[in-house]
């Protein structure tokens, strides 16, 4: 096992090809998905926290289900879309990077999404008659009720990363796995894993943790910046 450490660890000092070439397939995939899922979740986020309108709880139920649905029913409804008897057959999506973007981006906009709504629903009951008072369209309260809340909601994009660049059932049905262009690191490990080449699998496994801690800390020093700003 020591032997199997060290060996990763000599992977990423001289810079292996073959394992940066699947952290950029990663990245490139779970932050494009985390954008999408962002710009979509956290507009739907404020207008759940909000607005008041006939079937608000069903959603919100409904997103609440999908914060936690198995990832690899996301991947076999994207394949089926994307397969060419699917809707978007023609588009040429399945096992490609586009394809593996659109499973993750229906996993992150759910978790986004419902987070974000508890965090601005507890604001809005804060600046309600403020916003009222004001006769702001929906958009410019949606707009502002972000900017307020933007430090607490880095927590609710932080959570879709996770949720993305963690993810491997989905992209594993979509993408297909295949090397030097859909393969990621969490689907890498497990391939690598069971083919017994535990210093690949040991790196990526660093790299990952890597990646993750960096954007927790990064989250955890925007709050202390806002908190001593103001207050």
């Amino acid at each position: 096992m020591l032997t199997a450490f060290e060996d990763a660890l000599a992977l990423l000092a001289h810079l292996d090809g073959g394992v940066l070439g699947i952290v950029l397939v990663s990245l490139q995939v779970s932050l494009t998905a985390l954008l999408f899922g962002t710009l979509i979740g956290l507009p739907l986020g404020a207008l759940l926290a909000t607005e008041e309108f006939t079937g608000k709880k069903s959603i919100v139920v409904g997103l609440n289900t999908l914060m936690g649905v198995p990832t690899v029913i996301v991947g076999v409804l994207v394949y089926l879309m994307l397969s060419r008897s699917g809707p978007m057959g023609a588009w040429g999506w399945l096992f490609t990077p586009k394809g593996m973007i659109v499973a993750q981006t229906l996993l992150t906009t759910p978790l986004i999404a419902a987070l974000s709504r508890q965090i601005l629903e507890d604001s809005w009951r804060i600046h309600r008659d403020t916003f009222l008072s004001l006769r702001l369209p929906s958009m410019a309260r949606f707009k502002w009720l972000i900017w307020d809340c933007r430090f607490s909601l880095t927590i609710a994009v932080l959570a879709g990363l996770a949720r993305a660049i963690s993810e491997v059932g989905a992209v594993m049905i979509v993408g297909g796995n295949i090397q030097n262009s859909t393969r990621t690191m969490t689907t890498a490990i497990a391939l690598e894993t069971s083919k017994g080449d535990l210093p690949l699998a040991l790196a990526l496994g660093i790299v990952l943790l890597a990646i993750v801690l960096l954007a927790n800390l990064f989250t955890f020093a925007v709050r202390q910046v806002a908190e001593r700003r103001y207050g």
